[in-house]
């Protein structure tokens, strides 16, 4: 394949559809022999060379995280006055695609957000605050694993003002849309936003949500509480951290699998009146053909 063009040793292969600002590119690493994504950011997010400095600093720092629902950042660098950033390439689709405008499966949307909220308290642990997470931006790979982009782990706080507004805000906690002071509260909001909208195909209301069980009654009690207390619009009544919220969440898992149920009841219980039915229709059956020999024995 002839590539586009070039940005520092990597070529340039095919340019894919962006969940986020800037273009994006899967690309061969030159030296590496390996497949990448490269993202170049559009030239206002830092136009000045301190501000691009302060932001490669920032991206570099993102080395210290090792989360296998965390995209791998690889490289970063300048070219032609652009920041660039180079990371893992991930066969899949996005989180939207899956969701399909439909009610996810209830045991597949809470292992999904237990995979967003243990990524989301990994990052926390080191410092980062998302700001960023939607069902637009979350990738889910090919063997079925979240992955949450790193982009906005670095960007939180780092671009310029002009920069700072390109982003997917639908799933910012009410506190931030408000543009009052965030911290790791705001990310765990978004996470129980992404939930909440698996569940229920709908966002939660910043004034506060009803329960998912209302839209979805396959939601049981116990994950009602988990999701109305991450989407709450006071922080102060959130979950504190990512990981309390991640523990909860592996506590309803363990009690859907012990109830048996997958979150996809309908689907079994249509399959199961199926069963039903044509056992009933082969019983009937069986008496008409033996009231039949029995009659003509008797004549």
């Amino acid at each position: 394949m002839q590539p586009l063009g070039a940005v520092a040793h990597y070529n340039l292969l095919e340019r894919l559809e962006p969940a986020g600002p800037g273009e994006l590119y899967r690309a061969r690493d030159t030296r590496l022999g390996r497949t990448v994504s490269v993202r170049l950011l559009p030239p206002e997010f830092a136009r000045a060379a301190d501000v691009r400095t302060a932001l490669l600093e920032r991206v570099r720092s993102l080395a210290v995280l090792s989360h296998p629902n965390i995209t791998a950042l690889f490289d970063a660098g300048e070219h032609d006055g652009r920041v660039y950033l180079v990371y893992e390439f991930l066969k899949g689709q996005t989180l939207r695609a899956e969701m399909a405008g439909r009610m996810m499966n209830v045991r597949r949307a809470v292992e999904l957000t237990i995979q967003m909220a243990d990524a989301v308290a990994d990052a926390h642990a080191a410092g980062f605050v998302h700001g960023g997470l939607s069902p637009d931006s979350i990738a889910v790979t090919a063997k079925g694993h979240v992955k949450i982009p790193a982009l906005e782990l670095a960007a939180h706080g780092g671009f310029d003002e002009d920069g700072g507004a390109v982003r997917l805000r639908d799933y910012d906690s009410p506190e931030e849309a408000r543009g009052q002071p965030t911290d790791e509260r705001s990310d765990i909001y978004s996470v129980g936003a992404v939930l909440y909208e698996m569940l229920t195909t709908r966002r939660p209301l910043h004034r506060g949500a009803a329960a998912p069980s209302v839209a979805n009654r396959h939601v049981p009690p116990e994950l009602d509480d988990v999701a109305l207390k991450a989407v709450a619009p006071n922080p102060d009544s959130r979950f504190q951290s990512a990981a309390t919220l991640a523990a909860e969440l592996r506590s309803v898992a363990a009690i859907l699998d012990v109830r048996g149920g997958a979150g996809d009841e309908p689907e079994h219980a249509e399959a199961a009146g199926a069963h039903v039915g044509r056992a009933l229709v082969m019983a009937l059956v069986i008496l008409l053909l033996l009231g039949t020999l029995a009659w003509l024995m008797l004549t």
